[in-house]
């Protein structure tokens, strides 16, 4: 029985968190939906009682806590489930590059020097595979708005927080911690909540009612940055020179689209140099729209060196995922980049990621492909559905899984 779990292993101490993990798995794969969201809650409620009464540490009751943000304000050193081997660490000692990644200015998209811009993404997304945005059309007031209320909503009390937590990646909505706590070995500083958000009608009653202008604030948001995306796809597809209305626009590969969001927070960490918020890692979807707060924590890999990518108000981070580039045929790159975290504050990373849906087929648009001067397609065609499967099994073990989708060569 779960009351019986005694906390007199160091062991057990320091795993005790993903011992619920497991179970909440397990559950959700012989019981169902229904039974798993309450035993999920009866486990969590179990193992935090008994840690109070049989713990006879501060460390025991904190590693027995299922988000991050609850250990981090417990705990003066890093739990050993999060310290990563010494070859897989930040190594904050060592100056990030003083390179930055490219910043456009769309406010000449639908002026005479629209060629000029389409240039500069053509170049970034091709030697950075990212680059920051201003006059993007986003609302001022709509970013404001919601970087407060993702930051109030972390900042409300464990026992609210956790009424959305889930194991279950599939989940349209669900808080967790670290990336992917089935699967992978070392945790990581991090607790997310996400979201889908489109259509906002089908998933909006599963967002969380706390704070009570979570649902609208998130939801005109994502209606904004969605707008953006679009705006974004029919600039990287010109930049591609694919045919403007043509069924090559890269927009038009995605099926019916998904569009989800992650609510990224990263509480204040007592040996930052031990553990990531996310190591190194490429986004699996098209294309990834992100909002930072005034904390800089964000880094991009490029030709050796990490690259911090500090602040800026009232703009936005655009980096090219997986699919991108596949369909520019390896024109356009997916690059690393990671979260690190740091001992002082708070950081708060909101990416909202644009996908093909489940169901559509994905491989290099043909306009790229030429063999008679030997540009061959470098990838396969696959679905989606496949493509995300492996990316959330391989749990960031490994920087992408895209190698595994190269076509064969003749």
């Amino acid at each position: 029985m779960v009351h019986n779990i005694k906390y007199n292993s160091g062991l057990v101490k320091q795993r005790a968190v993903h011992v619920i993990h497991t179970s909440i798995q397990i559950i959700y794969m012989t019981c169902g939906n229904i039974l798993y969201n309450n035993i999920s809650l009866y486990l969590y409620i179990s193992l935090q009682i008994h840690s109070t009464i049989t713990s006879p540490t501060m460390e025991a009751s904190a590693t027995s806590k299922l988000l991050v943000s609850d250990i981090a304000s417990s705990v003066d050193h890093v739990p050993s489930n999060y310290v990563r081997p010494i070859s897989d660490r930040p190594n904050l000692s060592i100056e990030t590059s003083g390179d930055s990644i490219p910043m456009i200015d769309l406010q000449e998209l639908h002026g005479p020097n629209r060629a000029d811009v389409i240039y500069q993404v053509a170049h970034a997304c091709a030697s950075y595979g990212f680059f920051q945005i201003k006059n993007h059309g986003v609302p001022e007031k709509t970013i404001e708005r919601m970087m407060t209320v993702a930051r109030e909503f972390f900042r409300q009390p464990e026992s609210e927080r956790v009424k959305h937590y889930s194991a279950d990646t599939k989940k349209t909505t669900r808080l967790s911690t670290s990336f992917n706590v089935g699967s992978e070995k070392v945790s990581n500083w991090r607790e997310f909540l996400r979201l889908h958000c489109l259509p906002i009608e089908d998933f909006i009653s599963e967002w969380p009612s706390s704070p009570v202008s979570f649902r609208e604030v998130t939801a005109e948001y994502a209606t904004s940055v969605r707008a953006l995306v679009l705006v974004l796809l029919e600039e990287i597809s010109e930049s591609l020179g694919l045919a403007k209305d043509s069924d090559c626009k890269a927009s038009n590969t995605l099926g019916k689209h998904s569009q989800h969001m992650a609510l990224n927070y990263y509480p204040p960490c007592p040996q930052p140099d031990l553990t990531f918020g996310l190591p190194g890692h490429k986004d699996p979807n098209l294309i990834t729209v992100l909002l930072q707060d005034e904390v800089s924590g964000l880094q991009v890999f490029k030709d050796g060196k990490w690259i911090a990518v500090h602040p800026v108000p009232n703009t936005f981070i655009v980096n090219m995922g997986d699919q991108m580039q596949v369909i520019s045929n390896d024109k356009y790159k997916s690059e690393l980049h990671r979260a690190v975290v740091n001992s002082d504050k708070e950081w708060i990373l909101i990416p909202t990621f644009y996908c093909p849906s489940l169901d559509a087929v994905v491989g290099p648009q043909q306009e790229l492909i030429n063999e008679e001067e030997e540009s061959h397609a470098v990838y396969r065609s696959f679905t989606y559905a496949e493509y995300y499967e492996k990316f959330w099994d391989r749990a960031l073990a490994t920087e992408s899984c895209i190698d595994l989708f190269k076509a064969s060569k003749t």
